[in-house]
């Protein structure tokens, strides 16, 4: 339902929907009377978020200038700390309250962001890529003006990227008028980006992170996410990929071993280096795997199949934490030590089973994953689909002599006005 919204009626409206619906969720929860209220109160937040988490990240890469798209599409999937560390602390002030508002304040306070944006999303452009594809070019014209040359329609960078966007659109739309889920399979660049997809939601979920996530820190997760998400320009995305899943898979290795000497051999110390080493992981899997998730996924997309990507991510994900939520439990509770201490357990051999699957994530970060550093969201399709790629052949030296030349025009009927005028 999302791409269908999103690509026919922009990406605002199904922001929008999004957070009337989260706030309508929110408003159900806080005032129930029952279980059934409350949980369908859930059921619609995250009905309402599906909504929004696809569509912000398409608007926010769209309209953001090629200087600043990388690093602000990064950054955004890293502020769910933030997020996380402002209902931590709610959850705890109301903690006190000896009676239902303890759980109805917080309850009610998941609408409170979704109410502030569906403020302020009035001045917030709608993306110039889905105007120009309604064909509604002056106004894409006048945004990036206005957003990327202080009102200058006619600066070359705006007119370089409005040619760019508009001819590589038509050229997307001229080879296939309606884009389905099917196109995924036609080429072997669409088929590249499918794999890559699926993978970053699997691989988001399934390093680790789900048997430790309890007690890492929110904060330090948010710093050093949002740090490494700053670089993604001047260090590039796959050395941080690479990083992120070789230190998570070094990491791994020896919290498997420091298990294993604590459960086995009652190895003093062992229990002390496995919580250090709960917090070196968490570092590794903050440098890439929080913002970077949504800002690659954004990059290795084309304008026509952006929303149905995201939305296969979004589902990638959800079931990777859906069966983690069911595995995970059942093997710690099988293979559990002593009740107290743990002697005795095997909990390491779980360990070990990540440690082998996060090897072959990091082979395939290795031998799948592209640089995306440098072009812009129409150039990057040629560094996936190749000479095949369906993208305008715009040369930055013919449009600033073209905006130049409109200049000198412009400037000689002024000239002509006031001559006018004056004589007049």
């Amino acid at each position: 339902m999302v791409p269908i919204i999103t690509d026919n009626w922009g990406r605002k409206l199904s922001i929008v929907i999004g957070f009337i619906i989260m706030i309508v969720g929110a408003v159900m929860q806080g005032a129930c009377q029952n279980y059934g209220t409350f949980a369908g109160g859930r059921v619609l937040l995250g009905f309402g978020n599906s909504f929004s988490q696809i569509a912000s990240p398409m608007l926010l890469t769209e309209i953001a200038h090629p200087q600043h798209r990388a690093r602000l599409t990064t950054v955004y999937n890293c502020l769910w700390n933030l997020g996380a560390l402002i209902v931590a602390w709610t959850t705890f002030g109301t903690a006190n309250l000896n009676n239902d508002w303890s759980w109805r304040i917080p309850a009610i306070l998941q609408g409170a962001p979704s109410l502030f944006q569906l403020f302020f999303l009035w001045w917030v452009p709608e993306s110039p890529r889905f105007l120009i594809a309604k064909e509604r070019d002056d106004e894409a014209l006048a945004i990036l003006a206005k957003y990327h040359a202080n009102g200058n329609d006619q600066h070359p960078t705006v007119q370089f990227e409005f040619r760019e966007i508009r001819d590589t659109i038509r050229l997307e739309q001229a080879a296939n008028t309606s884009t389905k889920y099917v196109d995924f399979f036609k080429t072997k660049g669409n088929r590249y980006r499918l794999i890559v997809i699926i993978a970053l939601g699997i691989f988001s979920q399934w390093s680790g992170n789900a048997i430790i996530s309890n007690y890492t820190s929110l904060l330090m997760s948010m710093i050093v996410s949002i740090s490494f998400a700053l670089m993604v320009d001047r260090v590039g995305r796959r050395p941080i990929f690479l990083l992120a899943t070789g230190g998570m898979f070094g990491t791994l290795c020896v919290w498997t071993l420091t298990c294993g000497l604590y459960e086995q051999h009652r190895a003093p110390g062992a229990n002390i280096a496995m919580i250090v080493f709960i917090w070196v992981f968490s570092f590794f899997y903050a440098t890439a795997w929080s913002g970077l998730l949504i800002g690659y996924a954004v990059e290795i997309l084309p304008y026509s199949l952006r929303a149905k990507g995201l939305m296969i991510l979004n589902i990638a994900i959800q079931v990777a934490l859906c069966l983690n939520n069911q595995a995970n439990p059942v093997a710690m509770d099988h293979w559990k030590g002593e009740e107290g201490t743990g002697y005795g357990g095997n909990t390491w051999i779980l360990y070990l089973i990540y440690v082998i699957w996060v090897f072959f994530e990091l082979c395939f970060v290795f031998y799948m994953f592209v640089e995306t550093r440098g072009p812009t969201l129409e150039e990057l399709v040629k560094v996936i689909d190749g000479p095949d790629a369906q993208v305008a052949d715009i040369d930055m030296g013919h449009v600033e002599k073209d905006t130049a030349l409109e200049a000198e025009k412009r400037e000689d009927a002024g000239v002509e006005q006031v001559q006018y005028h004056s004589k007049v």
